[in-house]
């Protein structure tokens, strides 16, 4: 019978959230190896007592059951607490929902800051997806006109007699209408190069980075690496990752502007390899978590939901355009950047799937 009833919800144990199977008495017939691992206990263990002893507040979950066997809703949604022995307990978002089988109840948790997460990372996707039309958009839209008015100024100064204070006017139009063009070639690049795909080895794109940012800022500035030499090489495009990591660690460098004059600025590039994790809508069995840390002063309140928009930025006389483009770069590998960001620590996490 048990293995019968294994064999039945063995696909549970491909979630990542946690998962378990309740019967008519209350006590849970399978949970899976997430809700194991949440609770530091064996399935067998969890299987002994009543499922709502888990909780904090049984009584809630008890009521819930009834309800669910007594048909008055199909499927029903609260927070609770999850107990863990020798650990704090853990909020977790509850889903029941009536199972096939008479008298079964499938309960779901969803820890709230896993919750929290995904809830962002549909949002960082969305807002990357909104500025990648924008951008192009907008782009294009400045494009022509401005080609018109460089060479309107072109024209005028032909035309001019020799006098050198009228012509100051017209090299200061076709100076300003270079530096538009300019950013709007940035703006575009990212979509009009083609992606070059190839081996990537992401300890040489750390130590490429290393080796630029520490012939730009060499004075008071310390780069310290960890890495996991067992991560594998994966197929992308290892300029624009270059170019992706190169645009977070130029932002941190610039942060650390007062911490270099002190001699005490801190720059960390650390790789890890993340098992079954979640991010933009698909799980991967293995990913690469590259962390590009420092010790400056933090990233603004008042941006720290915009950063990656397009023209946001931190500092005085910044183009906005370095993390939208390390964005942008990094999901067309199916990853995703992150930013964790308090006074005295920065962490922008990218994270890409590994084969």
């Amino acid at each position: 019978m048990a293995e019968t009833t294994a064999a039945r919800f063995q696909a549970f144990d491909l979630l990542v959230t946690l998962v378990a199977v309740v019967g008519p008495d209350g006590v849970a017939v399978f949970a899976n190896s997430a809700l194991e691992d949440a609770l530091g206990s064996s399935r067998r263990m969890i299987q002994v007592s009543p499922f709502c002893e888990c909780f904090t507040e049984p009584a809630v979950l008890q009521s819930a059951l009834a309800g669910a066997g007594s048909n008055v809703f199909a499927a029903l949604r609260y927070d609770a607490w999850l107990k863990r022995p020798h650990l704090e307990p853990l909020p977790v978002h509850v889903v029941l929902a009536q199972s096939d089988a008479a008298g079964e109840v499938i309960i779901e948790l969803l820890p709230l800051e896993q919750q929290a997460r995904q809830e962002r990372e549909e949002r960082l996707l969305q807002q990357a997806q909104t500025n990648k039309e924008l951008i192009r958009n907008l782009a294009h839209e400045i494009k022509n006109p401005l080609g018109g008015i460089r060479g309107a100024a072109q024209l005028l100064e032909m035309e001019m007699d020799d006098s050198r204070e009228l012509k100051e006017y017209t090299q200061v139009i076709i100076r300003e209408a270079d530096r538009l063009q300019t950013l709007v070639d940035r703006l575009l690049a990212p979509h009009r190069r083609p992606h070059v795909v190839g081996d990537v080895n992401i300890h040489e794109v750390c130590e490429r980075v290393r080796s630029l940012i520490l012939a730009e800022f060499p004075k008071g500035l310390k780069v310290q690496r960890d890495y996991d030499i067992s991560i594998p090489e994966f197929r992308g495009d290892r300029e624009q990752l270059i170019q992706a990591v190169l645009n977070i660690a130029h932002n941190a460098c610039q942060a650390l502007s007062e911490k270099m004059a002190q001699e005490e600025a801190q720059l960390t590039f650390r790789t890890r390899v993340a098992r079954q994790v979640t991010f933009g809508k698909q799980r991967y069995r293995l990913a690469l978590e590259l962390h590009v840390m420092d010790n400056g002063p933090g990233v603004p309140d008042s941006i720290k939901e915009r950063i990656f928009y397009p023209l946001v930025s931190g500092r005085e006389g910044g183009s906005g355009l370095g993390l939208t483009l390390a964005q942008t770069f990094v999901q067309q590998h199916h990853g995703l950047i992150e930013c964790d960001s308090v006074p005295g620590r920065t962490d922008f996490k990218i994270m890409i799937p590994l084969p």
